[in-house]
């Protein structure tokens, strides 16, 4: 029963980590705001001002979802110790397998928890805008950047996130030249900003018949998706508008009419597009929301005051830019290369298993902010 008594003890060297969560959580505070916020729900003409309503909405079904978090948790440790007791008590071996998996269970769910809390970016809370592009190299960069959108969408399914598609180029033969997803979620952006960078591919090529291996990039940008128009002004003077017919072999993406938009921020050359939408308004209605949500990341990233102080810089999407590369041969490895964390189960991360090198990317950063 030596063991029992380990983890027992690995139990309650847990407890510190759960009383911390609850101070970084706020609990207690969140509690009171619920309950004020409750009650200004209740109070006559609340429903007058519905963009304040859904606000308040909003903060109330997120302060609840933090108190809920901390609660399962704090219950499912002392589940834990009773499992621990029960089977010290009856000296049952039987009990071991259940408690090593629930304990495991326990301590990553434990982990994630924390790691949540790490998310204090201004936008960390919205939804993620995930825009995909292959690099040179044609076919094989095409293929590789759609297997990095079904990485993601993936990794969105795993986590119970909604995604939806705002544009969609296909490649030549295969795969895309570009996309543009959103995924909805509680902190998707906050999650996935890590994810933004050049990731490169190391195969065996199955589009050359000389079975030789080929390196190839494509580059992935993350941006929140703004829906407030007043957290970004952009003046109708600094934009050109294009209209064109919506392109590629793909018709199930598109609606081939002169309805996609391409908008041009003229300022910084940011360019975004949309053509998956039924109509022109809408095109443009999506294309604006990109442009905004591309605008705030960089607002963000570089610590800048004012959208003026942006300056359009594109990063090149080849060798030496890459954040993390994925070998498939001659040995399977994905290895990021800002913080070292690396999954030899290369399988399981094309098939959205990124959470390891998501929470390694928040451990670190975390680390440097204090």
């Amino acid at each position: 029963m030596l063991e029992f008594e380990e983890y027992k003890q690995k139990i309650n060297a847990l407890k510190p980590v759960l009383a911390t969560l609850a101070s970084a959580l706020k609990t207690e505070e969140a509690q009171a705001e619920i309950e004020h916020l409750e009650a200004e729900s209740t109070a006559d003409g609340f429903w007058n001002d519905m963009e304040n309503s859904q606000k308040v909405l909003k903060q109330i079904k997120h302060l609840k979802s933090k108190c809920e978090t901390y609660s399962k948790l704090t219950s499912r440790f002392h589940d834990l110790l009773t499992l621990c007791d029960m089977a010290l008590e009856e000296e049952d071996e039987s009990l071991l397998p259940e408690l090593i998996e629930e304990y495991e269970r326990f301590e990553a769910d434990l982990e994630t928890a924390r790691l949540t809390t790490l998310l204090s970016g201004e936008y960390d809370e919205c939804n993620a805008i995930l825009s995909f592009h292959a690099g040179a190299g044609g076919t094989e960069a095409q293929d590789w950047a759609q297997m990095l959108y079904r990485m993601y969408t993936r990794w969105a399914e795993r986590h119970g996130f909604k995604y939806k598609l705002l544009d969609y180029l296909d490649g030549d033969e295969a795969g895309l030249k570009s996309a543009v997803i959103c995924i909805e979620g509680q902190n998707a952006y906050g999650y996935l900003k890590s994810e933004s960078g050049v990731h490169r591919l190391v195969r065996i090529s199955p589009f050359d018949s000389s079975g030789r291996r080929h390196t190839s990039f494509a580059a992935v940008e993350v941006m929140p998706e703004i829906t407030d128009d007043s957290e970004i002004e952009i003046r109708p003077e600094d934009l050109k508008v294009d209209t064109y017919r919506s392109s590629g072999a793909g018709g199930q993406h598109v609606n081939k009419t002169e309805s996609a938009i391409r908008i041009t921020h003229i300022p910084t050359g940011i360019i975004v597009s949309c053509q998956v939408e039924r109509s022109q308004h809408q095109n443009r209605e999506t294309a604006m929301r990109m442009l905004r949500s591309k605008l705030a990341e960089i607002k963000e990233r570089e610590h800048l005051d004012r959208i003026e102080d942006i300056k359009g810089v594109q990063q090149k999407i080849e060798w030496g830019s890459q954040i993390r590369s994925y070998v498939f041969m001659p040995y399977t490895l994905a290895k990021d290369h800002r913080t070292n964390f690396e999954s030899g189960n290369i399988n399981a991360v094309m098939d959205g298993d990124i959470d390891g090198f998501i929470n390694a990317y928040l451990s670190q950063n975390a680390g440097k902010q204090q």
